[in-house]
């Protein structure tokens, strides 16, 4: 029997928020009970921390100088295949819930050429997803922490009030009311949250959040810097507390349809925060608020895979990156894509079949800079492309120097060496598996530079 798949999406959010990845406080006890149940990767990281970017990936397999989804505010193609195109043919049901963020298409100044931030999605913009739907484009143009709308798949709009994640949780529970129960089903629950809302400028979190985190621990990584996380962090946690709160309703609702035991949950976040602690690092060529750099604080996430072949799987140390998830998710299905979508299947990782795979990690980088980086268990090391905006291409013939940290002296990547002499040898080692990387994964070998 096929497995039931879900996918339970959060955005923004770090991956020490989690009582499984670290967190001290007790947010999380939901996905730490998945954790112990499952396998929890210790050392996850993005390959594009920006919204729009990496949910197209995450429908596609592909990186965004593929599909040309560099940047938000660029529609997905229709002409690419996607997971619940490949699901469907599979026979499963597709669903879902939340926010979308690949339809609406225009220029970086949001001059549009589609626009659906407060209207339907059109069906044959859904990437698929031909069944149950509550969602809109842009979940925070229809909604704030509490209040708002989105549409389902007849286009009707269904208002709501209440906190946004319990209201988006209990629509997503309704699916579990009317599914097609002989076919497997293939489910995306996608949360804005932790996100700030972008029109007030700040976190939401449910109320009571500051006075329930009220002086948390702060992530070393931000308190030795300048940021706003003071004010921020509080609603940041309460809306992560939130989010694992319904994520137990889910799991209770499993249980209750006697779903659970042939589901798995994979809980994913689409990149990290950096509570703008990293908006000012030098050779920004383009803008950033919270995400868009190579550092851990934006670039790791949380990631949790439970049921199937993951159970008993325990703590992963090996670092991956969620460009694996598209075919993780097919292989669950027994759809081999092979190299129509990049990474692996993390089930192999989980299970531990490769003992000689290369333990390291690639990203794009957009929208700050056009940038790319390696991260390996000992060295984070990422160029940029001087003079040309981030909002503007996707790629680049030159790169220059960037930041080089060592992870082992310098876990909170606050002391660049790029310019260090006595790390030249290791720059050029790292300089050449990025440029090797490069080379298969956007079909062409840039030149790399010296700091510039």
């Amino acid at each position: 029997m096929k497995p039931n798949i879900l996918v339970y999406f959060s955005d923004q959010q770090r991956a020490d928020t989690c009582g499984c990845f670290g967190q001290p406080l007790d947010i999380t006890p939901n996905l730490d009970q998945l954790a112990r149940e499952g396998a929890a990767f210790d050392n996850a990281f993005t390959p594009q921390p920006v919204c729009g970017p990496f949910r197209a990936m995450l429908q596609t397999g592909r990186y965004g100088t593929d599909t040309g989804c560099f940047r938000n505010n660029i529609m997905l193609p229709t002409d690419v295949k996607t997971v619940a195109q490949y699901l469907n043919e599979a026979g499963y049901e597709t669903a879902y819930v939340g926010k979308w963020h690949l339809a609406s298409d225009g220029d970086k100044n949001y001059n549009q050429r589609l626009d659906f931030f407060t209207t339907p999605v059109p069906k044959e913009l859904r990437g698929g997803y031909n069944g149950f739907w509550r969602a809109t484009d842009i979940l925070e143009f229809t909604s704030h922490g509490y209040d708002g709308y989105v549409f389902d798949e007849n286009n009707n709009r269904i208002d709501f009030k209440g906190y946004r994640v319990d209201c988006l949780t209990d629509m997503a529970l309704d699916f579990f009311e009317q599914r097609d129960a002989s076919k497997p089903f293939f489910m995306t629950i996608s949360h804005i949250e932790p996100h700030h809302q972008n029109d007030r400028k700040h976190y939401e979190g449910p109320e009571g959040s500051k006075e329930r985190f009220k002086n948390p621990p702060i992530p070393s990584d931000l308190a030795a810097q300048e940021g706003d996380y003071a004010a921020e962090y509080p609603d940041y946690l309460g809306a992560c507390a939130s989010l694992d709160e319904n994520l137990g309703k889910v799991v209770a609702k499993l249980k209750e349809k006697g779903l659970y035991d042939n589901t798995v949950i994979i809980y994913l976040s689409d990149h990290g925060c950096h509570f703008k602690t990293r908006n000012k690092d030098a050779h920004l060529t383009g803008a950033d608020d919270y995400k868009r750099t190579p550092h851990d604080a934006a670039l790791r996430v949380p990631l949790v895979m439970a049921g199937g072949p993951f159970r008993g799987a325990g703590h992963i140390k090996e670092l991956v990156s969620t460009e694996s998830v598209p075919k993780t998710i097919l292989a669950l299905a027994g759809v081999d894509v092979g190299d129509q979508m990049v990474g692996e299947d993390l089930a192999n990782v989980a299970e531990h079949k490769d003992p000689n795979r290369p333990n390291r990690v690639f990203a794009q980088i957009s929208e700050s800079r056009v940038g790319r980086c390696i991260r390996t268990p000992d060295y984070l090391y990422s160029v940029y492309a001087p003079g040309v905006d981030g909002n503007d291409a996707p790629s680049a013939q030159l790169y220059a120097d960037d930041f080089l940290y060592d992870l082992k002296k310098d876990p909170d990547e606050l002391h660049n060496l790029a310019g260090d002499h006595s790390y030249d040898a290791v720059r050029d080692d790292l300089r050449t598996q990025l440029l090797d990387w490069i080379e298969r994964a956007e079909g062409y070998r840039p030149q790399i530079v010296d700091e510039a």
